[in-house]
Protein backbone atom coordinates (compact mmCIF):
# COMPACT_ATOMS: atom_id res chain seq x y z
CA UNK A 1 0.00 0.00 0.00
CA UNK A 2 1.27 3.53 -1.01
CA UNK A 3 0.08 6.64 0.50
CA UNK A 4 0.65 10.04 -0.76
CA UNK A 5 0.13 13.40 1.08
CA UNK A 6 -0.72 16.63 -0.85
CA UNK A 7 -0.66 19.07 2.09
CA UNK A 8 0.89 22.35 2.98
CA UNK A 9 2.52 21.16 5.98
CA UNK A 10 4.20 17.63 5.74
CA UNK A 11 6.25 17.69 8.82
CA UNK A 12 2.64 17.49 10.40
CA UNK A 13 2.25 14.27 9.10
CA UNK A 14 5.90 12.36 8.73
CA UNK A 15 6.33 11.73 12.75
CA UNK A 16 3.33 9.97 13.07
CA UNK A 17 4.85 7.47 10.50
CA UNK A 18 8.31 7.18 12.65
CA UNK A 19 6.60 5.40 15.18
CA UNK A 20 5.29 1.90 16.32
CA UNK A 21 3.67 -0.22 13.98
CA UNK A 22 3.49 2.05 11.22
CA UNK A 23 6.95 2.68 10.93
CA UNK A 24 7.78 -1.20 11.29
CA UNK A 25 5.00 -1.59 8.66
CA UNK A 26 7.06 0.95 6.65
CA UNK A 27 10.22 -1.27 7.20
CA UNK A 28 8.59 -4.30 6.28
CA UNK A 29 7.40 -2.55 3.02
CA UNK A 30 3.63 -3.11 3.76
CA UNK A 31 3.50 0.57 3.33
CA UNK A 32 5.13 3.74 1.26
CA UNK A 33 4.12 7.05 2.00
CA UNK A 34 5.54 9.98 0.20
CA UNK A 35 4.20 13.89 0.04
CA UNK A 36 3.78 16.65 -2.62
CA UNK A 37 3.27 20.30 -1.32
CA UNK A 38 1.34 22.58 -3.42
CA UNK A 39 3.94 25.41 -2.36
CA UNK A 40 6.63 23.55 -4.43
CA UNK A 41 4.23 23.95 -7.78
CA UNK A 42 3.57 27.38 -7.51
CA UNK A 43 5.16 29.84 -10.49
CA UNK A 44 5.85 32.80 -8.15
CA UNK A 45 8.78 33.75 -5.89
CA UNK A 46 6.87 33.71 -3.15
CA UNK A 47 5.06 30.35 -3.41
CA UNK A 48 1.77 31.58 -3.32
CA UNK A 49 -0.81 29.21 -2.99
CA UNK A 50 -4.04 31.03 -1.46
CA UNK A 51 -6.57 33.34 -3.68
CA UNK A 52 -9.69 35.21 -2.49
CA UNK A 53 -12.86 33.90 -3.58
CA UNK A 54 -15.09 34.67 -6.18
CA UNK A 55 -18.15 36.98 -5.18
CA UNK A 56 -16.65 37.56 -2.04
CA UNK A 57 -16.80 35.49 1.60
CA UNK A 58 -14.68 34.95 4.67
CA UNK A 59 -11.36 33.20 4.37
CA UNK A 60 -9.01 32.95 1.28
CA UNK A 61 -8.90 29.35 -0.91
CA UNK A 62 -6.13 27.02 -2.54
CA UNK A 63 -5.62 27.84 -5.90
CA UNK A 64 -6.69 25.36 -8.15
CA UNK A 65 -3.43 25.32 -10.44
CA UNK A 66 -0.65 24.17 -7.65
CA UNK A 67 -3.35 22.12 -6.08
CA UNK A 68 -3.56 20.23 -9.29
CA UNK A 69 -0.25 19.81 -10.22
CA UNK A 70 1.29 18.84 -7.00
CA UNK A 71 -2.10 15.74 -7.52
CA UNK A 72 -0.64 14.81 -10.73
CA UNK A 73 2.79 14.70 -9.69
CA UNK A 74 2.12 12.01 -7.71
CA UNK A 75 -0.98 10.02 -10.14
CA UNK A 76 -0.56 7.04 -11.53
CA UNK A 77 -3.53 4.93 -13.02
CA UNK A 78 -4.66 2.93 -10.43
CA UNK A 79 -4.59 6.07 -7.86
CA UNK A 80 -7.39 6.45 -5.38
CA UNK A 81 -7.50 9.84 -5.04
CA UNK A 82 -9.07 10.86 -1.30
CA UNK A 83 -10.18 14.54 0.37
CA UNK A 84 -10.74 15.31 3.47
CA UNK A 85 -13.63 17.85 3.87
CA UNK A 86 -16.59 18.57 6.23
CA UNK A 87 -18.49 18.36 3.40
CA UNK A 88 -17.20 14.58 2.53
CA UNK A 89 -19.45 11.39 4.08
CA UNK A 90 -18.51 10.59 7.39
CA UNK A 91 -15.64 7.69 7.36
CA UNK A 92 -16.71 4.57 8.84
CA UNK A 93 -14.62 1.37 9.28
CA UNK A 94 -16.20 -0.52 6.71
CA UNK A 95 -14.49 2.41 4.40
CA UNK A 96 -10.96 1.45 6.26
CA UNK A 97 -11.30 -2.11 5.46
CA UNK A 98 -12.70 -1.69 1.45
CA UNK A 99 -9.70 1.07 1.16
CA UNK A 100 -7.39 -1.12 1.76
CA UNK A 101 -7.56 -3.26 -0.85
CA UNK A 102 -6.40 -0.40 -3.20
CA UNK A 103 -2.73 0.19 -4.06
CA UNK A 104 -2.31 4.11 -3.73
CA UNK A 105 -4.33 6.34 -2.13
CA UNK A 106 -3.64 10.19 -2.55
CA UNK A 107 -5.24 11.74 0.81
CA UNK A 108 -5.95 15.63 -0.54
CA UNK A 109 -5.75 17.75 3.04
CA UNK A 110 -7.59 21.24 2.60
CA UNK A 111 -6.54 24.19 4.32
CA UNK A 112 -7.83 27.91 4.95
CA UNK A 113 -11.71 27.83 3.82
CA UNK A 114 -10.70 24.91 1.63
CA UNK A 115 -9.96 24.40 -2.24
CA UNK A 116 -11.33 25.50 -5.56
CA UNK A 117 -14.79 23.72 -6.12
CA UNK A 118 -13.24 22.60 -9.23
CA UNK A 119 -10.48 20.16 -7.86
CA UNK A 120 -13.50 18.08 -6.03
CA UNK A 121 -15.14 17.71 -9.64
CA UNK A 122 -11.74 17.15 -11.76
CA UNK A 123 -9.71 14.67 -9.33
CA UNK A 124 -11.84 13.38 -6.14
CA UNK A 125 -12.79 9.94 -6.41
CA UNK A 126 -14.15 10.41 -2.57
CA UNK A 127 -14.76 12.98 -0.14
CA UNK A 128 -14.29 12.02 3.64
CA UNK A 129 -15.46 14.07 6.77
CA UNK A 130 -14.56 12.25 10.14
CA UNK A 131 -17.06 14.44 12.35
CA UNK A 132 -19.09 17.15 12.32
CA UNK A 133 -16.63 19.77 13.16
CA UNK A 134 -14.01 21.72 11.79
CA UNK A 135 -10.40 21.51 12.03
CA UNK A 136 -7.53 24.47 10.89
CA UNK A 137 -6.49 21.88 7.92
CA UNK A 138 -7.32 18.30 6.42
CA UNK A 139 -3.85 16.41 8.10
CA UNK A 140 -5.09 15.32 11.11
CA UNK A 141 -8.10 13.98 8.86
CA UNK A 142 -5.45 12.54 7.06
CA UNK A 143 -3.89 10.54 9.46
CA UNK A 144 -7.11 9.08 11.25
CA UNK A 145 -7.78 7.82 7.55
CA UNK A 146 -4.53 6.45 6.80
CA UNK A 147 -4.08 4.61 9.76
CA UNK A 148 -7.95 3.01 10.03
CA UNK A 149 -6.74 2.08 6.60
CA UNK A 150 -3.30 1.09 6.96
CA UNK A 151 -4.15 -1.47 9.95
CA UNK A 152 -6.42 -3.46 7.45
CA UNK A 153 -3.45 -4.26 5.02
CA UNK A 154 -2.52 -7.69 5.03
CA UNK A 155 0.29 -8.38 7.53
CA UNK A 156 0.39 -4.56 9.44
CA UNK A 157 -1.11 -5.78 12.21
CA UNK A 158 1.17 -8.60 13.92
CA UNK A 159 -1.83 -10.45 14.52
CA UNK A 160 -4.97 -10.27 12.09
CA UNK A 161 -7.11 -11.69 14.68
CA UNK A 162 -6.96 -8.46 16.25
CA UNK A 163 -9.23 -6.91 13.42
CA UNK A 164 -12.21 -9.20 14.70
CA UNK A 165 -15.00 -8.31 17.06
CA UNK A 166 -13.77 -4.55 17.47
CA UNK A 167 -16.06 -1.41 17.60
CA UNK A 168 -18.28 -0.95 14.65
CA UNK A 169 -18.27 -4.80 13.39
CA UNK A 170 -22.23 -5.59 12.28
CA UNK A 171 -23.05 -1.81 14.19
CA UNK A 172 -21.96 -2.65 17.92
CA UNK A 173 -19.36 -1.45 20.03
CA UNK A 174 -16.71 -3.10 21.74
CA UNK A 175 -17.82 -4.84 24.70
CA UNK A 176 -15.68 -4.07 27.90
CA UNK A 177 -12.41 -5.71 28.52
CA UNK A 178 -10.05 -5.81 31.37
CA UNK A 179 -6.59 -7.20 32.19
CA UNK A 180 -4.86 -8.39 35.24
CA UNK A 181 -5.67 -7.05 38.15
CA UNK A 182 -9.08 -8.99 38.81
CA UNK A 183 -9.71 -5.60 41.51
CA UNK A 184 -8.66 -2.67 40.64
CA UNK A 185 -9.41 0.64 43.58
CA UNK A 186 -13.07 -2.09 44.42
CA UNK A 187 -13.66 -2.49 41.27
CA UNK A 188 -13.84 -5.99 39.68
CA UNK A 189 -13.44 -7.48 36.52
CA UNK A 190 -16.60 -9.49 34.84
CA UNK A 191 -16.28 -13.22 37.01
CA UNK A 192 -17.29 -15.09 33.86
CA UNK A 193 -14.41 -14.08 31.99
CA UNK A 194 -11.86 -15.74 33.89
CA UNK A 195 -14.35 -19.34 33.89
CA UNK A 196 -12.74 -20.84 30.51
CA UNK A 197 -15.88 -21.11 28.57
CA UNK A 198 -15.47 -19.59 25.72
CA UNK A 199 -19.10 -20.32 24.33
CA UNK A 200 -20.32 -18.29 27.36
CA UNK A 201 -18.21 -15.93 27.17
CA UNK A 202 -19.14 -14.63 23.52
CA UNK A 203 -22.74 -14.47 24.20
CA UNK A 204 -22.22 -12.58 27.38
CA UNK A 205 -20.17 -10.41 25.46
CA UNK A 206 -22.13 -9.87 22.40
CA UNK A 207 -25.21 -8.84 24.90
CA UNK A 208 -22.42 -6.66 27.21
CA UNK A 209 -21.95 -5.24 23.03
CA UNK A 210 -25.43 -4.34 22.45
CA UNK A 211 -26.13 -2.98 26.05
CA UNK A 212 -22.94 -0.60 25.51
CA UNK A 213 -24.16 0.45 21.63
CA UNK A 214 -27.59 1.28 23.49
CA UNK A 215 -25.96 3.70 25.57
CA UNK A 216 -23.36 5.23 24.40
CA UNK A 217 -24.16 5.49 20.57
CA UNK A 218 -28.10 4.69 20.14
CA UNK A 219 -27.88 6.06 16.33
CA UNK A 220 -26.13 2.83 15.69
CA UNK A 221 -28.06 1.12 18.13
CA UNK A 222 -31.13 1.18 15.62
CA UNK A 223 -29.39 -0.72 12.76
CA UNK A 224 -28.96 -3.90 15.13
CA UNK A 225 -32.46 -3.50 15.88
Amino acid sequence: MRFSFITLFPNLIKPYFEESILYRAIEKNLLKIDFANPRDFTNDKHQKVDECQIGGGAGMLIKPEPLSRAIESKMEDFSHVIFLSPVGKRFKSMDATRLAKKRHIIFVSGRYEGVDERIYEIYANEIFSIGDFILTGGELASLCLSDSIARNVEGVLGNSDSLKGESYENSLLEPPLFTKPNLFKNLSTISEYSKGNHSKIATLKLGLSVAKTKFHRPDLYKDTI
